[in-house]
């Protein structure tokens, strides 16, 4: 199996690029990733790839009229790497329908909670408000619906007495870095792919809820 072409999106420091990328380089994902773009020059992500020797391509949006021109020529570039699977890793930009599209069944996001709860922003801080027992991650396939796409794995942490935004978030990200590389490499073994009635693993149909990882 030909090792897969993975390009990765990003919009800020690119903490889950890098765990991705790791594991790239020291083969536990049978992929390389052929570039790492950003809409923001000043994305420390970028770093990142330029010291593995990663291509780091800046497609900046404010250079562009509208969404709907931004994502055209995202489409344009992303293609030009010929990617089998496109990685959103913190990356900033509520996606034409057009570009979701374009992508389907080989585009993935990684969103801090514990989808469906709590799409969009502020998520660890509207977990603690509601009082919440648990929080966590969510790696799914991308829709037309934000936040809404079929789920793939999720991972979650008990929230303690004194848990405050920071502490919280700090503990959803190391959920994050184990569980975004490990779809990527269920992707790249051809294990995991998205079916009209869900998401597949390894032939079987996983619950709506989607994988249940626990930490070792």
């Amino acid at each position: 199996m030909s090792p897969k072409r993975i390009v990765v999106l990003i919009s800020g420091s690119g903490s889950n690029l890098q765990a991705i990328l790791d594991q790239t380089l020291d083969g536990q994902i049978n992929g390389k990733i052929a570039a790492v773009i950003s809409n923001r020059p000043d994305a420390f992500g970028l770093t990142r790839a330029e010291q593995a020797g990663v291509v780091a391509r800046l497609l900046d949006h404010k250079a562009f009229a509208d969404r709907e021109s931004f994502d055209a020529a995202l489409i344009e570039l992303i293609d030009s790497y010929q990617p089998d699977l496109v990685v959103l890793a913190g990356f900033m930009r509520i996606l034409t329908p057009e570009l979701v599209r374009h992508y389907h069944g080989r585009l993935f996001n990684i969103h801090p909670s514990l989808l469906p709860k709590y799409k969009g922003l502020h998520t660890h801080q509207r977990a603690l408000e509601a009082g919440d027992a648990e929080h966590g991650c969510t790696v799914h396939f991308v829709t037309e619906e934000l936040d809404g796409g079929p789920l793939i794995v999720q991972a979650k942490t008990d929230i303690l007495t004194g848990d405050d935004e920071q502490s919280l978030q700090q503990r959803v990200h190391q959920l994050e870095h184990q569980i975004y590389p490990l779809a990527v490499q269920w992707f790249c073994e051809e294990r995991l792919s998205l079916s009209g009635d869900g998401v597949m693993l390894d032939g079987e149909l996983l619950a709506t809820t989607g994988y249940q990882y626990t930490t070792r």
